[in-house]
């Protein structure tokens, strides 16, 4: 299988993701906290209608672009090329993290201000520093950026030209 790494990241990542958020909406109430390093680091359930960190909160069309991104990075890794490694791990990474983050804008709902919008679940709260609460796709999209940039600023050999 060409870029397996890729296809592997893809699958652990999100199913991390959806176990995970599972979990939060099994056993926590919305707006629940359980304090993990009480004043630092916390699960916290709330619902996010934006991007990640909520960003673009309330808009629509991040369920389509979720799409869009898992089928254009499925595509790339089964019709493009043999990627390197931390290449294949990057996008692996980032396509579970944005399929983990669609299945939940497709599937889920809230309501806010009598406004029913889409939402992803997050749970990951760093209150010492009043982070935006995120969920471990978000951290994989994040990864996934982290392993580009590396590949990015790594020496290339340079190409020799042969014109005249």
């Amino acid at each position: 299988m060409k870029n397996r790494i890729f296809w592997v990241a893809a699958v652990i990542s999100l199913i991390l993701d959806q176990l995970t958020k599972y979990w939060i909406v099994q056993n926590f109430e919305l707006q629940e906290s359980l304090p993990l390093l009480p004043g630092i680091f916390e699960l916290t359930y709330v619902t996010n209608t934006g991007a990640a960190f909520s960003l673009f909160q309330g808009v629509g069309w991040l369920r389509w672009l979720s799409l869009v991104v898992s089928i254009g990075l499925m595509a790339f890794a089964w019709f493009g090329p043999v990627l390197k490694s931390i290449e294949q791990l990057g996008l692996g990474f980032i396509l579970g993290g944005a399929l983990g983050n669609g299945i939940d804008r497709f599937f889920n709902s809230c309501v806010v201000d009598g406004q029913v919008l889409t939402c992803v679940v997050d749970f990951l709260h760093f209150s010492l520093i009043q982070f935006p609460i995120f969920n471990f796709a978000d951290v994989f999209i994040n990864l996934g950026i982290i392993c580009l940039l590396i590949t990015s600023f790594q020496h290339q050999p340079p190409t020799s030209d042969k014109r005249g």
